[in-house]
C-alpha cells in the first residue's frame, strides 16, 4: 500500500430532536455515522453512560474495527502463503479502565478461532496472525496493547466449531 489514504464519514447527533442538552441526564445520546453509499451506523453512548444499549456504540465499534483489521489483515497473508482459510470467528473484548485520571481502553484481546483445509500448514497459519498483528492498520494507531490468542485447526478437527459458527451466524442475521 503506498501514498496517503482518506476516510471520510459524517456523524449526526439525531438526539436533538428529542430536546436540547438541558441537563446531563436527560439529553439523548443517539446519532447516526453516515458514510457515501453506504448503509448508517445508528448509535448512542453506553448504557453505562447513560446511552441507548439497544444501539451500537463507540467503544464496540472501536474493539470491532480492530477484530476485523486483524481478520483481513490475515486472510491476505493466508492467501498469499498458500494457506485455504475455510472459516473465522473472532470473540474480541476490550477493556476500558481509568488511567491517570482518564478513562481509556487498557487492553484489547482477540480471541480469532480459524479453521483451514486440511493438510495445509498448521504452524504456519498460526504464526501469521503476529504477521497479522504487525500490519493491521487499526491496531498500529492505537496506544493500547492490542493481543490475539489465536487457535488454529484443520476443518476435519473442528466440524462441530463449524456447526457453532453457523448457529451464530443465523443468531445475528
Amino acid at each position: 500500500m503506498t501514498g496517503e489514504h482518506i476516510y471520510r464519514a459524517t456523524t449526526i447527533w439525531t438526539g436533538a430532536s428529542k430536546g436540547a442538552t438541558t441537563s446531563y441526564e436527560s439529553y439523548s445520546r443517539e446519532y447516526i455515522v453516515a458514510i457515501d453509499g453506504k448503509l448508517c451506523i445508528v448509535g448512542s453512548a453506553d448504557a453505562a453512560f447513560r446511552g441507548n444499549p439497544a444501539l451500537h456504540n463507540p467503544e464496540e465499534l472501536l474493539v470491532s474495527s480492530l477484530s476485523a483489521c486483524h481478520m483481513l489483515s490475515y486472510l491476505a497473508l493466508c492467501a498469499r502463503a498458500g494457506i485455504r482459510v475455510v472459516s473465522y470467528v473472532d470473540e474480541v473484548m476490550g477493556q476500558m479502565a481509568s488511567e491517570q485520571g482518564k478513562v481509556r481502553f487498557t487492553e484489547v484481546m482477540l480471541h480469532p478461532r480459524v479453521t483451514i483445509e486440511p493438510g495445509d500448514d498448521l504452524e504456519k497459519a498460526r504464526t501469521l496472525h503476529q504477521e497479522a498483528h504487525e500490519i493491521c492498520f487499526i491496531a498500529n494507531s492505537v496506544a493500547f496493547p492490542v493481543r490475539h490468542e489465536p487457535l488454529v485447526t484443520h476443518a476435519v478437527d473442528s466440524e462441530i466449531d463449524e456447526d457453532m459458527e453457523f448457529d451464530m451466524i443465523r443468531e445475528f442475521a
